[in-house]
This record gives structure tokens, C-alpha cells and sequence, in this order.
């Protein structure tokens, strides 16, 4: 099957091609491990294992390599450490595996490798020294910064004029910088800063060389796809190109980049200032479900903007429900080919997922828990949130008989009273002739429940 991704670099819809249909790879840049995951830090972690699962469908398990890294040496980092007093391995080691656990928690699959870059030090600097060597880079008051006018290219990602990019990079300009946009790989460290003897005394790695030494290590001087949040795009994926490409221009870096538009909260930019700020830690300790953030994450096209609501929660919470419902005690068969047809068109996960309404509507229960499956959904992982619900027929069998009682007394008081409390406790109640139904649905609350038999 043809795979189709929008490339960011060249702005266009294009038919994938690996360099090796034997050995796909995939760069993300992962997080800075300094706090808990934010909600917006999920997106590209759901998108981007998305992409992996559908490699590993196309391709074979055996033959896609993804590569996530950990940034965790940086001044956020410095600082929390610093006010708080604990030392930076502890927080890094602690955030790292918060990371870990947050992100298994919403049915995102551990990579091939996930590189720290404390552990590529040695690698950034022979980079760094290459560098300098070919005229790239150069030395001044203990800092080594890309040179950026030998890099002609260099804007080609973003698109974006100096001018523009000046503006972007929001940084100051240091007066031993030769050009403005010229950036740093290379940085000098005090005593109390983590350090690394180099060429250039004791300093630390600037951030953006940290990922063009771990992909180049672990994919090569050429690979198939980078991906992150296109807030990365301008200064952090822009510098990326002009260093590797100029370190190994034997290689072409990536060939193909995919970014993901950012999150919303109920319509607006997420902002602890406008108290709509979450971690992925705090929804799931306010008892909503990893799968839930999933399908919610899912249900809109990763090259737009999504917006998170408590509404778009609670209609995903009922829709899981019934579908596992569906697939309960099923065997999964092959994966239906609109599904995939679907993830192949540029990663239209939304499009996937009208299809799983279309299949479920249908009861082609195989047919959805495999299709659901390609997308991380409805599998025994996340499951133990749904296994909270209840067999409610006794409920059900109650609630008829409270019926049949007052079609004949013509006092419904007691039915509609069992109705409210079990509404109350988030169950969808269905009365036909046929009989009477309670399914979990949104917000299901099994406590509420007690006492109503």
C-alpha cells in the first residue's frame, strides 16, 4: 500500500519512499525532562506512534527503527535543581520516568531507542570539532557557534527570511556572535553547572546539536523521516539541517519532516496564566481515562490545530465504552482496508476513526477491535479503566419490572426516580417495547449505583 505524508519541507502531499524498504527510520524530538508532561506534549508522542504502528503494519515490525530522544541537560533543568536542591540525575531520573509511565498510561509504544543525550556527549563534540574543521563553526570566549552564512540553505525548512528569523529566534544577540542567527553548539559552564571537558574547556552541548549527534549515531547521515510539534520548525529543526547536513554532507539528513499542529483548550492557546493548563497527570488523576486522551487526540488531523474539551471527552468516554462493549470476548481479524487506506493518506486518523463508527454501527465487531487496534485503541493496555463497569441487568430487569408496575397503576414517580438516579450515575438508559437496556456511558460512576436494586 502507497503511504502519502505532507512534507513539510517541500509543502507538499508526497508518496513515501524509504531509502530502505528493509530499515525505515524515524527521528521525533522528544521531551526536556525537567517536569511533568503537559497535555500539548502528548499530541506529538500520540501522532507520532501512530506512524510507527502504521510502518510496522506496511513494513514489518523487524524493519522500522524509531528513534525518541531525552534532552536531559538543559538551563531548565539547571534551575529546577537549583531552586529546588535536589540534584539534577534525581530529576531527570524521576521526569524521565514520569514521561515513561504518563505516556504508556495513553497507549503510546516505547520506540526502538530512546537516546539521553548526557549519554552522546562525546559525539556531540566530534561534531562540534568537524564543525569547525570545514569551516562551519567557530570558537569565541569559550563558546563554539554554527556559522550560519556557510550554510546557504539555511531557511529552506521554515521558509522564513533572516529578518524574520531573527525576530524568531527571541534570543540575544551576544557581541562575540559574527551573525545574529549565528547559534550555539557549545557552551562554557561554571563550577556548579553540569560540564564536559572539551576542545573548548569545560561547557555543556547547546540544544540543537544534541539531536543531530543521536540521529546521525543511530540512523545515519541519511534517514527517512523527522517529525515534532512545528514549533520546532523555526529555530530548532532549521538549525538541525545546516549542522548535519554540513558535518555529513555525504548524507541528506532527513528526507521527509511531518509537524503537528498545536493544542487548544476549549478554544484557547493552554495557559497557566488562563488556568487552563493540564499535565497528562492531572486528567488522569482526575479519573479520565489514557484511552479517552487518545481517541480524543485521534479524532482530529495532526496537521491541525486541536482543541480539548471536557465535552469531546465525555462523547469519547461513551464511545469507547460501547465499542468495547462490542468487542468484548472477539477475536480481532484482519485490518479493514479503509482503515488503513485512511492512516496512509497523510496520517487521517480522523478519517480511521469515521470508519470504526461506520464498522461498529455495522457490528463487524472483528472488523473495529482489529482497525481500532492499528490505532492503539480498545486494547487489553488500556482496558482496565472499562472494566470498572458493572453488570447492570439486574438494574435493567428492576427497571422494567418498575414499568410493567405502573402501566398498570398509571404512577410512573418510581420509574422516573430509578431513571434520574441512574442517569446520575452516568448510565444510558434505553426503554422500548422490546424492553429495557443500561449501557455505561459517559462519566460512569459504579458507587452511584448502590442501593438502587
Amino acid at each position: 500500500m502507497d503511504i502519502w505524508l505532507t512534507n513539510s519541507r517541500t509543502r507538499k502531499k508526497e508518496r513515501f519512499e524509504p531509502i530502505d524498504a528493509e530499515n525505515v527510520r524515524i527521528y521525533v524530538c522528544g521531551p526536556t525532562v525537567y517536569d511533568r508532561a503537559h497535555l500539548g506534549n502528548a499530541r506529538p508522542a500520540i501522532v507520532f506512534d501512530v506512524l510507527f504502528r502504521l510502518m510496522r503494519q506496511v513494513y514489518g515490525p523487524d524493519h522500522v527503527t524509531y528513534v525518541r530522544n531525552f534532552t536531559d541537560v538543559d538551563d531548565k533543568i539547571n534551575a529546577r535543581a537549583e531552586a529546588s536542591g535536589r540534584s539534577i540525575g534525581e530529576i531527570t531520573a524521576e521526569t524521565t520516568q514520569w514521561y515513561l509511565d504518563d505516556m504508556a498510561a495513553v497507549g503510546v509504544m516505547q520506540p526502538t531507542h530512546m537516546p539521553r543525550a548526557t549519554e552522546y556527549i562525546a559525539q556531540m563534540i566530534a561534531m562540534i570539532s568537524d564543525l569547525i574543521e570545514g569551516g562551519h563553526a567557530y570558537e569565541a570566549e569559550g563558546h563554539v557557534l554554527f556559522a550560519v552564512e556557510s550554510y546557504t540553505q539555511y531557511g529552506a525548512l521554515s521558509g522564513r527570511s533572516v529578518d524574520d528569523m531573527i525576530a524568531g529566534a527571541r534570543v540575544e544577540v551576544a557581541p562575540y556572535k559574527r551573525n545574529p542567527m549565528d547559534f550555539v553548539l557549545w557552551k562554557p559552564s561554571s563550577p556548579e553547572l553540569p560540564g564536559w571537558d572539551s576542545p573548548w574547556g569545560r561547557g555543556r552541548p547547546g540544544w540543537h546539536i544534541e539531536c543531530s549527534a543521536m540521529s546521525y549515531e543511530l540512523l545515519g547521515a541519511s534517514f527517512d523521516i523527522h517529525g515534532g510539534g512545528n514549533d520546532l520548525m523555526f529555530p530548532h529543526h532549521e538549525n538541525e539541517i545546516a549542522q548535519s547536513c554540513c558535518a555529513h554532507p555525504e548524507g541528506g539528513f532527513a528526507r521527509v519532516w511531518l509537524h503537528n499542529e498545536m493544542l487548544q483548550v476549549e478554544g484557547k492557546k493552554m495557559s497557566k496564566s488562563l488556568g487552563n493548563f493540564f499535565t497528562v497527570h492531572d486528567l488522569l488523576e482526575q479519573g479520565v481515562p489514557g484511552e479517552v486522551i487518545r481517541f480524543v487526540m485521534l479524532s482530529t488531523h495532526y496537521r491541525r490545530p486541536m482543541d480539548w474539551t471536557a465535552e469531546k471527552a465525555a462523547q469519547a468516554e461513551a464511545v469507547l465504552r460501547k465499542w468495547r462493549g462490542l468487542v468484548d470476548g472477539v477475536e480481532a481479524g484482519p485490518v479493514p482496508e479503509a482503515v488503513l487506506a485512511a492512516l496512509a493518506d497523510d496520517l487521517n486518523t480522523a478519517g480511521a476513526i469515521a470508519e470504526l463508527h461506520r464498522l461498529a454501527g455495522a457490528g463487524e465487531a472483528p472488523a473495529l477491535k482489529a482497525g481500532a487496534g492499528l490505532l492503539g485503541l480498545l486494547g487489553p493496555e488500556l482496558g482496565a479503566w472499562a472494566e470498572a463497569s458493572v453488570d447492570l441487568s439486574e438494574l435493567a430487569a428492576r427497571l422494567a419490572e418498575l414499568r410493567a408496575q405502573a402501566m398498570q397503576s398509571k404512577d410512573f414517580s418510581e420509574v422516573d426516580r430509578m431513571k434520574t438516579a441512574l442517569i446520575d450515575a452516568g448510565v444510558e438508559v434505553r426503554m422500548s417495547k422490546a424492553g429495557v437496556e443500561l449501557l455505561p456511558g459517559a462519566g460512569f460512576d459504579a458507587a452511584k449505583l448502590e442501593g438502587l436494586s
